[in-house]
């Protein structure tokens, strides 16, 4: 389904006198398949972010190409309907002038979907959220419900694909727990594939197939999660050494 292949990206350095560039991600190469999970697991500032904007076409490498069923998503109707995304500040994600209803109709005004209140409604349904959220402002809403509401709106068009970027961190623990039960139960239920960039090795260890563990914008190894305890390279064994199951 999803096949990155070979990517580089960098970004100038920030001093004015200067015209060197900072290299991000060095030929990053992976694919997800259909209904699969990928981890994208690294420490703070190891490019994880920069590789979520390549995949959603938001940004561009420098080499290398992201591919959707083998089409470029640098290309817009290449992945029109097909990604969506969920990220870590949820509070920034919603406008907060619009009701749930108008948040959620959003995606589906953009690509000419029928929407009332009673689809929206069964969208909320399915993120655990009953119709009389439909009226509600974000600032009514806890964390919790705000990314549900995120959440629902990210899945209003059957989307085949779902990027999820930090998408459970800002959340308290008690509350993640129930988020990841609900991404597992819709992954199923929709049938999705989700690449799932985080730096909680817990998260990504209870809701993961597969895990890619990333360093300063290279993969460093790749393991499937019930082979966890089997990874090879020293820095791999040191940041999965905190897994725990939920």
């Amino acid at each position: 389904m999803l096949e990155v292949n070979n990517v580089r990206k960098s970004y100038k350095k920030p001093d004015m006198f200067t015209a060197k560039r900072q290299l991000i991600l060095n030929g990053v190469s992976f694919s997800v398949g259909d209904g699969e999970c990928l981890g994208i697991i690294g420490e703070s500032g190891s490019g994880k972010s920069t590789l979520g904007r390549l995949i959603l076409g938001s940004e561009r490498p420098d080499s290398g190409d992201v591919l959707f069923d083998g089409r470029n998503v640098q290309i817009a109707r290449n992945r029109r309907g097909v990604m969506s995304a969920v990220f870590q500040d949820y509070t920034a994600s919603i406008n907060p002038r619009k009701t749930v209803y108008q948040a959620i109709c959003e995606p589906l005004d953009v690509f000419g979907k029928y929407s009332d209140e009673k689809t929206v409604a069964t969208l909320l349904s399915q993120v655990g959220l009953d119709g009389s959220y439909l009226e509600k402002y974000p600032h009514e809403l806890s964390g919790g419900e705000t990314q549900r509401v995120c959440i629902a709106r990210a899945i209003s068009t059957n989307p085949r694909f779902l990027l999820l970027d930090e998408a459970i961190s800002s959340l308290d623990v008690s509350v993640q727990v129930q988020i990841l039960d609900l991404l597992k139960d819709l992954r199923e239920t929709h049938e999705m594939s989700y690449l799932f960039i985080t730096h909680d090795i817990q998260a990504a260890a209870y809701i993961c197939d597969r895990l890619i563990i990333f360093k300063n914008g290279t993969i460093v190894e790749e393991t499937p999660v019930d082979a966890i305890g089997s990874v090879r390279e020293e820095y791999s064994r040191k940041l999965l050494n905190s897994v725990i199951t939920f």
